[in-house]
């Protein structure tokens, strides 16, 4: 029989982040029960920059005639003799264009797709959104399938 861990598909807090993890645990359910005011924590911290390695490890491309021009320095091609860095989301531009956006913030220019950070409060507060998200969704759903 699977243990919790496994069934979750989680693992469990190494022992040297227990102490944070707790604080952690104990903020949200505040936060969850009214005690503390969502502001507080909203809007108060920017983004962080994209991981070192996700970009170093996006793909790149050579530039083609027909392409368009780069979203961020609206130079058409034949301009720069720069390679395109391709993110996640599918977007591409000039890496000379996107490397310095990516070291300030970890989102796409076009369509705000976020990439993943060395920063784990940042990864953990995100996990927190979507989970948080996602119970919204199913609460909703659940309405809608008793009420609708």
């Amino acid at each position: 029989m699977a243990d919790y861990f496994d069934e979750m598909g989680w693992e469990p807090v190494a022992l040297e982040d227990t102490q944070r993890h707790q604080t952690i645990l104990m903020v949200r359910a505040l936060l969850d029960n009214g005690y503390l005011p969502e502001e507080m924590f909203q809007g108060q911290q920017l983004a962080p920059p994209a991981s070192k390695e996700v970009v170093r490890n996006l793909p790149e491309r050579k530039p083609l005639p027909d392409d368009e021009s780069c979203s961020i320095c609206l130079k058409p091609n034949g301009e720069l003799p720069d390679v395109f860095k391709v993110l996640p989301c599918s977007h591409e531009f000039h890496q000379s264009c996107i490397l310095p956006w990516l070291n300030k913030t970890n989102s796409c220019p076009l369509c705000r797709y976020e990439l993943k950070t060395d920063d784990p409060d940042y990864e953990e507060r995100k996990k927190f959104r979507e989970r948080q998200k996602q119970r919204e969704e199913e609460l909703e759903g659940l309405h809608n399938s008793m009420f609708g």
